[in-house]
């Protein structure tokens, strides 16, 4: 929603005429001791009229664990008719995580009045995989599927459990409504299918964007989310806000619990800002924005 579909999936890398830097700042659960905080950055651009580069790091904590990440992407992108203005794009990802269990910051309870002796370092787990996505455009709709992880996980729920499966597959489909008063509007639909007993989940975003001079434009939207066997109960629901003034981008969220878990915290917060730089239009229409 915040103007970089990169960050959704692989295959936008190197979409566009401008080198595109986004960074995000998220905080989840506002009034939980130790919940969830990340940061991240994104970074994608063109290498030549038909392909793609992009970076993405990542830094979480939620209590006693941490995770850091980075990610890098190749996209190409080709030209299925001319005249009707289809494109297809591919897009393959390779990512590393750490994940650390940070026990000098364990707590005695009362419960538990002392640490366990046995517990006298830190947890340390990396993993490695490779995401694969898929890109359609037909003038103003589009449509992207992505599969990520697609070697078998490391991953574990704990450091001496047996891997568990980790795949999943997302979905992302939009369509841009323009008219003749510099408005456009933009609904979006994006699906996660977990192969893990998960629930599919769905978000039903729509975005209203106002163009103004010199390439300025103003935006606001929302995000509608639910899992899929309970369409009429959504647990979080999304007001966004957005401006870009030259090369400045800056984006916000917030995001509403709908459930009981939300007597307990203020909601979720995500600010985004970001810098695009100039890199001169591309000669084939497949990268053009």
């Amino acid at each position: 929603m915040s103007d970089n579909p990169f960050v959704l999936s692989p295959t936008f890398a190197g979409i566009g005429d401008n080198l595109r830097l986004r960074v995000n700042g998220l905080t989840q659960w506002v009034g939980i001791k130790d919940a969830p905080k990340t940061q991240s950055l994104f970074t994608d651009f063109r290498i030549n009229n038909r392909s793609g580069i992009g970076f993405s790091f990542f830094n979480d904590s939620n209590g006693n664990t941490f995770q850091m990440g980075a990610k890098l992407t190749f996209a190409h992108h080709i030209i299925l008719d001319y005249s009707t203005k289809q494109y297809l794009s591919f897009g393959l990802s390779y990512h590393i995580n750490r994940f650390i269990i940070d026990i000098n910051q364990f707590e005695t309870t009362y419960e538990i009045p002392s640490i366990d002796p046995s517990i006298n370092d830190n947890r340390t787990t990396f993993n490695s995989n490779f995401d694969v996505g898929l890109l359609y455009r037909n003038r103003a709709f589009y449509w992207s599927v992505i599969k990520t992880n697609l070697l078998p996980s490391t991953r574990t729920n704990n450091l001496n459990s047996k891997p568990s499966l980790s795949i999943n597959y997302q979905l992302y489909l939009g369509y841009l409504i323009k008219n003749n008063s510099n408005v456009e509007i933009e609904p979006s639909i994006y699906y996660q299918l977990f192969s893990e007993l998960h629930p599919s989940t769905t978000d039903f975003n729509i975005k209203f964007r106002r163009h103004a001079t010199f390439g300025n434009y103003y935006w606001g939207g929302i995000g509608y989310r639910f899992t899929n066997n309970q369409l009429f109960k959504p647990f979080t629901i999304s007001p966004m806000v957005g401006f870009k003034k030259a090369n400045f981008y800056f984006g916000y969220s917030y995001q509403v619990d709908l459930n009981p878990f939300a007597a307990y915290n203020s909601g979720t917060h995500m600010l985004t800002l970001g810098f695009d730089f100039s890199q001169g239009s591309s000669n084939c229409v497949c990268t053009q924005n």
